[in-house]
């Protein structure tokens, strides 16, 4: 399933791609994730926790970039892995780019993302809400986290961030579900200007 989304980083986007490049940060801002080994060659080792209602899973897996694009702004990852307990598998190819804008950068983001097992029992509509908030939380840590190496700190000084938060993902994703089943109830409803 394609999902695509973007949000904007008050920082300037020579910054911002600089900071890309530096993958234990980037891993360091996105909430349940946990860079666990450099392989070499632009591969790494890593695991992701995240809760979909019920059900929390941990996959463990590698990342691996396939393409860095420098004159463009663009970076294209290819990820996949397994849950630990063997309820399914994901894999994904995540291209983003960076583009300049009046208050600072704009990253924009398409997963391919495809899932077996208990993570694929949702609806595109879930998967596409809990990812929505996981990058809104990304950007938000990715801001905090430029602005701490601005001061000077150190990424020990920074700490990590939070895992994902089950009830709290479920409850945002819940609040754009509903939002945009009534945004269809209504909508034959609205007056239409003429």
């Amino acid at each position: 399933m394609l999902i695509e989304s973007s949000f904007e980083v008050a920082e300037p986007v020579e910054k911002v791609w600089t900071f890309f490049d530096d993958i234990p940060q980037v891993a360091a801002c996105l909430p349940g994730a946990e860079l666990t080994e450099d392989l070499g060659s632009d591969r790494y080792g890593g695991k992701v926790a995240i809760r979909m209602g019920p059900v929390k899973m941990s996959f463990d897996g590698t990342a691996e970039i396939k393409e860095r694009d420098d004159a463009a702004r663009k970076i294209v990852v290819d990820a996949a892995g397994a849950d630990e307990k063997g309820r399914g598998q994901a894999a994904m190819s995540v291209i983003a780019s960076l583009l300049s804008t009046a208050r600072g950068s704009k990253v924009d983001v398409a997963m391919d993302l495809q899932l077996s097992g208990a993570a694929a029992q949702y609806g595109r509509g879930m998967v596409a809400d809990v990812t929505a908030v996981l990058m809104r939380d990304f950007a938000t840590n990715m801001q905090n986290r430029i602005a701490a190496i601005e001061k000077g700190l150190s990424p020990d000084q920074i700490g990590t961030v939070a895992p994902a938060s089950g009830f709290g993902i479920a409850m945002q994703a819940v609040r754009m579900a509903l939002a945009r089943v009534l945004r269809r109830f209504f909508a034959p409803y609205r007056p239409n200007p003429s």
